[in-house]
């Protein structure tokens, strides 16, 4: 299992065009992907269950990626975050 947190810079937070962006990227991870805000955890695969978190702007989440290649998924993951939040 690989775990790591990220904060969200975006000033919308997690809204509709990044989360999209975020939810294809996951799914094109071979590994179960998770993402978890203020206690709550959902399918990263989900777009409305991603949404549903609520992320704000300068809130953390944190990713979970448990798979045969979920070392390298997570680094995917980081990069996609990186790049559009």
């Amino acid at each position: 299992m690989k775990t790591f947190e990220f904060v969200v810079q975006d000033k919308e937070g997690i809204h509709a065009r990044p989360a999209g962006i975020l939810v294809n990227a996951i799914k094109g991870c071979s590994s179960k992907v998770d993402i978890e805000n203020k206690g709550k955890k959902v399918d990263g695969k989900r777009l409305m269950a991603v949404m549903s978190l609520g992320v704000k702007s300068g809130e953390t989440i944190v990713v979970t990626a448990e798979g045969d290649n979920e070392a390298a998924d997570a680094d995917a993951i980081m990069a996609v975050l990186k790049e559009n939040l």
